[in-house]
Protein backbone atom coordinates (compact mmCIF):
# COMPACT_ATOMS: atom_id res chain seq x y z
CA UNK A 1 0.00 0.00 0.00
CA UNK A 2 1.11 3.81 -0.58
CA UNK A 3 -0.52 5.01 2.37
CA UNK A 4 0.66 5.05 6.56
CA UNK A 5 -1.92 2.97 8.29
CA UNK A 6 -3.56 3.96 11.76
CA UNK A 7 -2.57 2.59 14.87
CA UNK A 8 -4.46 -0.91 15.12
CA UNK A 9 -5.72 0.47 18.21
CA UNK A 10 -8.57 2.43 16.13
CA UNK A 11 -10.03 -0.54 14.41
CA UNK A 12 -10.32 -2.27 17.85
CA UNK A 13 -11.82 0.61 19.37
CA UNK A 14 -13.89 0.60 16.92
CA UNK A 15 -15.37 -2.65 17.46
CA UNK A 16 -15.28 -2.22 20.86
CA UNK A 17 -17.65 0.76 20.35
CA UNK A 18 -20.23 -0.98 18.03
CA UNK A 19 -20.09 -4.37 21.00
CA UNK A 20 -21.35 -1.76 23.24
CA UNK A 21 -24.32 -1.07 20.71
CA UNK A 22 -25.27 -4.74 20.16
CA UNK A 23 -28.10 -6.67 21.60
CA UNK A 24 -26.53 -9.77 24.12
CA UNK A 25 -26.52 -13.01 22.84
CA UNK A 26 -25.75 -11.05 19.13
CA UNK A 27 -22.72 -12.29 16.56
CA UNK A 28 -22.10 -9.77 13.28
CA UNK A 29 -20.76 -10.87 10.39
CA UNK A 30 -18.94 -8.74 7.84
CA UNK A 31 -17.98 -9.45 4.80
CA UNK A 32 -15.41 -7.81 2.15
CA UNK A 33 -16.08 -6.32 -1.04
CA UNK A 34 -16.39 -8.24 -4.71
CA UNK A 35 -13.29 -8.21 -6.77
CA UNK A 36 -15.34 -6.52 -10.04
CA UNK A 37 -14.67 -7.73 -13.27
CA UNK A 38 -14.11 -5.56 -15.94
CA UNK A 39 -13.37 -7.53 -19.58
CA UNK A 40 -11.79 -11.12 -20.00
CA UNK A 41 -9.49 -11.54 -17.23
CA UNK A 42 -9.32 -8.28 -15.68
CA UNK A 43 -11.11 -6.65 -12.26
CA UNK A 44 -11.28 -3.19 -11.45
CA UNK A 45 -9.02 -1.86 -8.41
CA UNK A 46 -10.20 -3.47 -5.40
CA UNK A 47 -11.99 -1.23 -2.76
CA UNK A 48 -12.80 -2.24 0.58
CA UNK A 49 -16.26 -2.51 2.34
CA UNK A 50 -16.02 0.27 4.59
CA UNK A 51 -17.77 -1.09 7.14
CA UNK A 52 -15.16 -3.95 7.08
CA UNK A 53 -11.98 -1.59 6.83
CA UNK A 54 -13.61 0.66 9.60
CA UNK A 55 -13.99 -2.46 12.41
CA UNK A 56 -10.59 -4.58 10.88
CA UNK A 57 -7.85 -1.97 8.93
CA UNK A 58 -8.14 -4.72 6.77
CA UNK A 59 -7.59 -3.80 3.25
CA UNK A 60 -7.86 -7.12 0.57
CA UNK A 61 -10.46 -9.39 -0.68
CA UNK A 62 -11.81 -12.60 0.26
CA UNK A 63 -12.11 -11.23 4.22
CA UNK A 64 -14.85 -12.13 6.74
CA UNK A 65 -14.78 -10.29 9.98
CA UNK A 66 -16.75 -12.00 12.54
CA UNK A 67 -18.08 -10.23 16.28
CA UNK A 68 -19.12 -12.22 19.24
CA UNK A 69 -18.43 -9.79 22.39
CA UNK A 70 -20.49 -12.41 24.62
CA UNK A 71 -19.06 -15.33 23.11
CA UNK A 72 -18.35 -18.55 25.69
CA UNK A 73 -15.58 -19.26 23.87
CA UNK A 74 -13.13 -16.21 23.86
CA UNK A 75 -11.60 -17.23 20.67
CA UNK A 76 -14.97 -16.18 18.98
CA UNK A 77 -15.00 -13.14 20.04
CA UNK A 78 -13.42 -11.38 17.92
CA UNK A 79 -12.08 -13.70 14.41
CA UNK A 80 -11.43 -12.85 11.19
CA UNK A 81 -10.72 -15.16 7.93
CA UNK A 82 -8.50 -13.97 5.72
CA UNK A 83 -7.88 -15.33 2.25
CA UNK A 84 -5.01 -17.99 2.51
CA UNK A 85 -1.57 -16.60 0.59
CA UNK A 86 0.41 -18.77 -1.69
CA UNK A 87 3.72 -18.87 -3.85
CA UNK A 88 1.94 -18.36 -6.97
CA UNK A 89 -0.53 -15.50 -5.39
CA UNK A 90 3.11 -13.93 -4.81
CA UNK A 91 4.43 -14.25 -7.87
CA UNK A 92 1.46 -13.17 -10.06
CA UNK A 93 -0.47 -10.53 -7.77
CA UNK A 94 1.77 -10.15 -4.70
CA UNK A 95 1.35 -11.75 -1.09
CA UNK A 96 -1.93 -11.26 0.86
CA UNK A 97 -1.84 -10.74 4.84
CA UNK A 98 -0.35 -14.47 6.69
CA UNK A 99 -2.39 -14.37 10.07
CA UNK A 100 -0.02 -12.50 11.95
CA UNK A 101 0.14 -9.55 10.03
CA UNK A 102 -3.26 -9.33 9.85
CA UNK A 103 -3.65 -9.33 13.52
CA UNK A 104 -1.37 -6.45 13.78
CA UNK A 105 -3.36 -4.66 11.41
CA UNK A 106 -6.34 -5.08 12.53
CA UNK A 107 -5.96 -6.06 16.75
CA UNK A 108 -7.71 -9.23 16.43
CA UNK A 109 -5.54 -12.13 17.63
CA UNK A 110 -7.93 -15.33 15.86
CA UNK A 111 -7.59 -14.94 12.15
CA UNK A 112 -8.17 -18.14 10.20
CA UNK A 113 -8.06 -18.46 6.34
CA UNK A 114 -11.04 -17.67 4.61
CA UNK A 115 -11.59 -20.88 3.43
CA UNK A 116 -12.35 -22.38 7.06
CA UNK A 117 -15.07 -19.94 7.69
CA UNK A 118 -18.18 -22.32 7.22
CA UNK A 119 -16.55 -25.19 9.09
CA UNK A 120 -15.59 -22.82 11.67
CA UNK A 121 -18.77 -20.47 12.09
CA UNK A 122 -21.25 -23.35 12.55
CA UNK A 123 -20.46 -24.10 16.34
CA UNK A 124 -20.10 -20.06 16.83
CA UNK A 125 -23.69 -19.28 15.13
CA UNK A 126 -25.43 -21.87 17.51
CA UNK A 127 -24.67 -19.98 20.65
CA UNK A 128 -25.72 -16.56 19.50
CA UNK A 129 -29.34 -15.65 19.60
CA UNK A 130 -29.19 -12.79 16.86
CA UNK A 131 -26.71 -12.11 14.00
CA UNK A 132 -26.20 -8.89 12.69
CA UNK A 133 -25.87 -8.87 8.85
CA UNK A 134 -23.93 -5.89 7.02
CA UNK A 135 -26.04 -4.35 4.23
CA UNK A 136 -25.37 -0.98 2.14
CA UNK A 137 -28.13 1.05 3.64
CA UNK A 138 -26.88 4.55 2.08
CA UNK A 139 -29.85 6.18 1.44
CA UNK A 140 -28.22 7.57 -1.84
CA UNK A 141 -27.08 3.88 -2.78
CA UNK A 142 -29.54 1.74 -5.91
CA UNK A 143 -28.58 -1.85 -5.89
CA UNK A 144 -29.55 -2.63 -9.64
CA UNK A 145 -26.79 -5.74 -9.05
CA UNK A 146 -26.50 -8.19 -6.54
CA UNK A 147 -23.05 -7.57 -3.92
CA UNK A 148 -21.03 -9.32 -1.65
CA UNK A 149 -22.55 -8.47 1.33
CA UNK A 150 -26.12 -9.02 -0.18
CA UNK A 151 -25.33 -12.30 -0.96
CA UNK A 152 -23.43 -13.30 1.86
CA UNK A 153 -26.50 -12.02 4.03
CA UNK A 154 -28.72 -14.26 1.92
CA UNK A 155 -26.73 -17.47 2.71
CA UNK A 156 -26.49 -17.13 6.72
CA UNK A 157 -30.05 -16.20 6.24
CA UNK A 158 -31.08 -19.57 4.75
CA UNK A 159 -28.62 -21.57 6.84
CA UNK A 160 -29.64 -20.24 10.01
CA UNK A 161 -33.70 -19.26 9.12
CA UNK A 162 -34.34 -19.06 13.23
CA UNK A 163 -31.87 -17.19 14.19
CA UNK A 164 -32.91 -13.06 14.86
CA UNK A 165 -31.37 -11.04 12.18
CA UNK A 166 -30.88 -7.14 12.96
CA UNK A 167 -29.28 -4.68 10.92
CA UNK A 168 -25.20 -3.41 11.12
CA UNK A 169 -25.61 -0.34 9.35
CA UNK A 170 -28.00 1.81 11.56
CA UNK A 171 -25.36 1.24 14.29
CA UNK A 172 -22.25 1.77 12.09
CA UNK A 173 -23.78 5.06 10.29
CA UNK A 174 -23.84 6.54 13.80
CA UNK A 175 -20.25 5.55 15.26
CA UNK A 176 -18.89 6.18 11.55
CA UNK A 177 -20.37 9.83 11.41
CA UNK A 178 -18.39 10.79 14.28
CA UNK A 179 -14.62 10.65 13.51
CA UNK A 180 -11.85 9.51 16.00
CA UNK A 181 -8.37 11.38 16.03
CA UNK A 182 -6.47 9.03 13.41
CA UNK A 183 -9.56 9.43 11.36
CA UNK A 184 -9.48 13.31 11.07
CA UNK A 185 -5.51 12.83 10.36
CA UNK A 186 -6.33 10.72 7.72
CA UNK A 187 -8.96 12.66 6.17
CA UNK A 188 -5.99 16.16 6.80
CA UNK A 189 -3.68 13.36 4.45
CA UNK A 190 -6.68 13.79 2.09
CA UNK A 191 -7.05 17.28 2.04
CA UNK A 192 -3.55 18.22 2.03
CA UNK A 193 -3.26 15.60 -1.14
CA UNK A 194 -6.22 17.67 -2.76
CA UNK A 195 -4.50 20.92 -2.34
CA UNK A 196 -1.26 20.14 -3.99
CA UNK A 197 -3.57 19.21 -7.13
CA UNK A 198 -5.36 22.12 -7.04
CA UNK A 199 -2.58 24.81 -6.72
CA UNK A 200 -0.90 22.53 -9.99
CA UNK A 201 -3.76 22.61 -11.59
CA UNK A 202 -3.99 25.91 -11.55
CA UNK A 203 -1.32 26.84 -12.54
CA UNK A 204 -1.64 25.11 -15.53
CA UNK A 205 -4.94 26.44 -16.88
CA UNK A 206 -4.74 28.48 -20.01
CA UNK A 207 -7.24 28.70 -22.92
CA UNK A 208 -7.13 26.20 -25.35
CA UNK A 209 -5.94 23.40 -22.81
CA UNK A 210 -8.67 20.56 -22.30
CA UNK A 211 -10.16 19.36 -19.81
CA UNK A 212 -8.85 16.02 -19.75
CA UNK A 213 -5.25 17.33 -19.65
CA UNK A 214 -6.50 19.33 -16.35
CA UNK A 215 -7.48 15.54 -15.04
CA UNK A 216 -4.14 14.41 -16.20
CA UNK A 217 -2.35 16.99 -13.71
CA UNK A 218 -4.30 16.17 -10.59
CA UNK A 219 -4.10 12.47 -11.01
CA UNK A 220 -0.04 13.44 -11.71
CA UNK A 221 -0.11 15.31 -8.59
CA UNK A 222 -2.30 12.54 -6.23
CA UNK A 223 -0.25 9.41 -7.01
CA UNK A 224 3.31 11.33 -6.55
CA UNK A 225 1.97 12.22 -3.13
CA UNK A 226 0.75 8.52 -2.22
CA UNK A 227 -2.24 8.86 -2.77
CA UNK A 228 -4.71 5.97 -4.53
CA UNK A 229 -6.11 8.25 -7.44
CA UNK A 230 -9.43 10.25 -7.09
CA UNK A 231 -11.74 9.80 -4.23
CA UNK A 232 -14.52 9.61 -6.97
CA UNK A 233 -15.05 10.45 -10.69
CA UNK A 234 -13.43 14.25 -11.10
CA UNK A 235 -15.94 16.80 -12.53
CA UNK A 236 -13.69 19.31 -14.77
CA UNK A 237 -16.25 21.16 -16.60
CA UNK A 238 -15.53 24.37 -18.45
CA UNK A 239 -18.11 26.99 -19.63
CA UNK A 240 -22.09 25.79 -19.67
CA UNK A 241 -20.89 22.17 -18.40
CA UNK A 242 -20.62 23.50 -15.16
CA UNK A 243 -24.05 23.19 -14.94
CA UNK A 244 -24.21 19.36 -15.72
CA UNK A 245 -24.32 18.84 -11.69
CA UNK A 246 -22.29 15.43 -12.38
CA UNK A 247 -20.48 15.91 -15.66
CA UNK A 248 -17.28 13.54 -15.76
CA UNK A 249 -16.93 13.34 -20.04
CA UNK A 250 -13.67 16.01 -19.27
CA UNK A 251 -13.24 15.92 -23.08
CA UNK A 252 -14.37 19.73 -24.30
CA UNK A 253 -11.24 22.97 -24.58
CA UNK A 254 -11.28 25.33 -22.39
CA UNK A 255 -12.10 28.35 -23.63
CA UNK A 256 -10.91 32.19 -23.41
CA UNK A 257 -13.99 34.11 -21.21
CA UNK A 258 -15.31 31.00 -19.58
CA UNK A 259 -15.07 30.00 -15.90
CA UNK A 260 -14.03 26.52 -15.13
CA UNK A 261 -15.33 24.15 -12.16
CA UNK A 262 -13.22 21.67 -10.81
CA UNK A 263 -14.91 19.31 -8.13
CA UNK A 264 -12.36 16.51 -7.15
CA UNK A 265 -10.51 14.98 -4.41
CA UNK A 266 -7.53 13.14 -3.59
CA UNK A 267 -8.42 9.48 -1.76
CA UNK A 268 -5.46 8.50 0.90
CA UNK A 269 -5.72 5.76 3.01
CA UNK A 270 -9.53 4.81 2.09
CA UNK A 271 -10.58 8.49 3.03
CA UNK A 272 -11.65 10.91 0.92
CA UNK A 273 -11.17 14.53 0.22
CA UNK A 274 -13.52 16.92 -1.49
CA UNK A 275 -13.07 20.12 -3.00
CA UNK A 276 -14.83 22.61 -5.96
CA UNK A 277 -13.49 25.70 -6.83
CA UNK A 278 -14.41 27.77 -10.08
CA UNK A 279 -11.90 29.62 -11.58
CA UNK A 280 -11.49 32.25 -14.89
CA UNK A 281 -9.67 30.40 -18.09
CA UNK A 282 -8.02 33.20 -19.41
CA UNK A 283 -7.40 34.23 -15.33
CA UNK A 284 -9.93 36.90 -14.74
CA UNK A 285 -13.21 36.98 -13.60
CA UNK A 286 -15.80 38.84 -15.72
CA UNK A 287 -18.20 41.60 -13.90
CA UNK A 288 -20.88 38.64 -14.16
CA UNK A 289 -18.54 36.10 -13.45
CA UNK A 290 -17.87 37.90 -10.21
CA UNK A 291 -20.90 39.05 -9.22
CA UNK A 292 -22.37 35.17 -9.11
CA UNK A 293 -19.12 33.47 -7.77
CA UNK A 294 -19.29 36.69 -4.75
CA UNK A 295 -22.72 35.39 -4.34
CA UNK A 296 -21.78 31.71 -3.99
CA UNK A 297 -19.12 32.93 -1.73
CA UNK A 298 -21.60 34.80 0.60
CA UNK A 299 -23.83 31.53 0.68
CA UNK A 300 -20.81 29.31 1.27
CA UNK A 301 -19.67 31.72 4.14
CA UNK A 302 -23.35 31.88 5.80
CA UNK A 303 -23.58 28.23 5.64
CA UNK A 304 -20.13 27.36 7.69
CA UNK A 305 -21.63 30.04 9.95
CA UNK A 306 -24.66 28.17 10.85
CA UNK A 307 -23.73 24.52 10.65
CA UNK A 308 -23.44 23.04 14.18
CA UNK A 309 -23.77 19.94 15.75
CA UNK A 310 -27.15 19.39 17.30
CA UNK A 311 -28.81 20.92 14.14
CA UNK A 312 -30.25 18.32 11.12
CA UNK A 313 -29.39 18.25 8.03
CA UNK A 314 -32.59 19.44 6.33
CA UNK A 315 -33.12 22.05 8.88
CA UNK A 316 -29.64 23.35 8.17
CA UNK A 317 -30.47 23.46 4.51
CA UNK A 318 -33.79 25.11 4.40
CA UNK A 319 -31.62 28.20 6.99
CA UNK A 320 -29.07 28.14 3.70
CA UNK A 321 -31.93 27.90 0.79
CA UNK A 322 -33.59 30.58 2.61
CA UNK A 323 -30.20 32.81 1.92
CA UNK A 324 -29.59 31.69 -1.20
CA UNK A 325 -33.23 33.14 -2.32
CA UNK A 326 -31.45 36.68 -1.05
CA UNK A 327 -28.72 36.03 -3.38
CA UNK A 328 -29.91 35.23 -6.09
CA UNK A 329 -32.77 38.45 -6.25
CA UNK A 330 -29.64 40.34 -5.78
CA UNK A 331 -28.16 38.95 -8.79
CA UNK A 332 -31.17 39.28 -10.82
CA UNK A 333 -32.01 35.77 -11.29
CA UNK A 334 -35.27 36.13 -9.01
CA UNK A 335 -37.68 38.53 -7.88
CA UNK A 336 -39.16 38.63 -4.62
CA UNK A 337 -42.40 38.42 -5.93
CA UNK A 338 -41.32 35.53 -7.37
CA UNK A 339 -40.23 34.05 -4.04
CA UNK A 340 -43.02 35.33 -2.24
CA UNK A 341 -45.47 33.19 -4.82
CA UNK A 342 -42.75 30.21 -4.82
CA UNK A 343 -41.02 29.39 -1.79
CA UNK A 344 -39.18 26.57 -4.01
CA UNK A 345 -38.17 29.10 -7.10
CA UNK A 346 -34.16 28.86 -6.13
CA UNK A 347 -34.23 25.32 -6.81
CA UNK A 348 -33.99 26.40 -10.42
CA UNK A 349 -30.79 28.14 -10.03
CA UNK A 350 -29.59 25.99 -7.06
CA UNK A 351 -30.75 22.40 -6.57
CA UNK A 352 -28.69 20.04 -4.99
CA UNK A 353 -28.09 19.82 -0.96
CA UNK A 354 -25.78 22.01 0.50
CA UNK A 355 -23.62 19.91 2.20
CA UNK A 356 -22.76 15.69 2.96
CA UNK A 357 -21.02 13.50 5.69
CA UNK A 358 -17.66 12.71 3.88
CA UNK A 359 -14.90 10.08 5.64
CA UNK A 360 -14.74 6.38 4.35
CA UNK A 361 -16.96 7.18 1.55
CA UNK A 362 -17.37 10.63 0.30
CA UNK A 363 -20.92 10.59 0.38
CA UNK A 364 -20.25 8.84 4.11
CA UNK A 365 -23.20 7.19 5.77
CA UNK A 366 -25.25 9.42 8.22
CA UNK A 367 -28.97 9.49 9.72
CA UNK A 368 -30.45 12.09 8.34
CA UNK A 369 -32.84 13.60 10.05
CA UNK A 370 -31.10 12.83 13.58
CA UNK A 371 -28.91 16.23 14.69
CA UNK A 372 -25.59 16.18 13.43
CA UNK A 373 -23.21 14.83 16.36
CA UNK A 374 -19.64 16.57 17.03
CA UNK A 375 -16.86 15.03 15.32
CA UNK A 376 -18.96 14.63 12.28
CA UNK A 377 -17.17 16.03 9.19
CA UNK A 378 -19.06 17.59 6.44
CA UNK A 379 -18.86 19.18 2.84
CA UNK A 380 -19.88 22.31 2.32
CA UNK A 381 -21.37 23.32 -1.41
CA UNK A 382 -23.64 25.84 -2.18
CA UNK A 383 -24.05 26.56 -5.82
CA UNK A 384 -25.53 28.61 -8.66
CA UNK A 385 -26.10 27.32 -11.86
CA UNK A 386 -27.24 29.79 -14.84
CA UNK A 387 -27.57 27.66 -18.17
CA UNK A 388 -28.82 30.11 -20.38
CA UNK A 389 -25.18 32.10 -19.44
CA UNK A 390 -23.27 29.49 -19.80
CA UNK A 391 -22.13 30.02 -16.28
CA UNK A 392 -22.12 27.30 -13.03
CA UNK A 393 -20.28 27.89 -9.67
CA UNK A 394 -19.97 26.16 -7.11
CA UNK A 395 -17.46 26.18 -4.02
CA UNK A 396 -16.54 23.33 -1.70
CA UNK A 397 -14.69 23.11 1.43
CA UNK A 398 -14.58 20.19 3.71
CA UNK A 399 -15.10 21.03 7.72
CA UNK A 400 -15.16 18.92 11.11
CA UNK A 401 -17.83 20.11 13.73
CA UNK A 402 -16.19 21.34 17.14
CA UNK A 403 -17.70 22.84 20.48
CA UNK A 404 -16.31 26.04 18.82
CA UNK A 405 -18.31 26.00 15.69
CA UNK A 406 -17.27 24.30 12.51
CA UNK A 407 -13.66 24.19 11.92
CA UNK A 408 -12.18 24.38 8.05
CA UNK A 409 -9.69 22.00 7.13
CA UNK A 410 -9.32 23.60 3.55
CA UNK A 411 -8.81 27.22 5.48
CA UNK A 412 -5.80 28.64 3.26
CA UNK A 413 -6.99 27.21 0.23
CA UNK A 414 -7.74 30.01 -2.54
CA UNK A 415 -11.06 30.77 -2.53
CA UNK A 416 -11.76 34.75 -3.13
CA UNK A 417 -11.58 35.51 -6.78
CA UNK A 418 -8.69 37.94 -6.07
CA UNK A 419 -6.81 35.12 -4.69
CA UNK A 420 -7.42 32.78 -7.42
CA UNK A 421 -6.23 35.63 -9.98
CA UNK A 422 -3.55 36.65 -8.07
CA UNK A 423 -2.27 32.20 -8.55
CA UNK A 424 -3.15 32.54 -12.14
CA UNK A 425 -1.97 35.66 -12.88
CA UNK A 426 1.70 34.82 -10.48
Amino acid sequence: MKFSMPPARLFADNRANLARNMKPGSVALFHSNDEMPRNGDAYFSFRQNSDLYYLSGIDQEDTILLLFPDCPNPLFREALFIKETSETIAIWDGARLNPNEASAVSGVSSVFWYHEFWSTVHAVMLMAENVYLNLNENDRFSDKISYAGLRFAKEIMGKYPLHKTERSAPLLSRLRMVKADPEIEQLKQAVAITKKGFDRAIQFVKPGVMEYEIEAELLHEFVRNRSRGFAFDPIIASGSSACVLHYIENNKPCKDGDLLLMDFGAEYGNYNGDLTRCIPVNGRFSKRQKEVYDAVLSVHRFAHSVLKAGKTLPDYHAEVCAFMGEKLIEIGLLTSAELKSNPKAFMKYFMHGTSHHLGLDVHDVMHRFEPIPMGSVLTIEPGIYIPEEGIGVRIENDVILTPSGSVDLMEGFAIETEEIEDLMNA
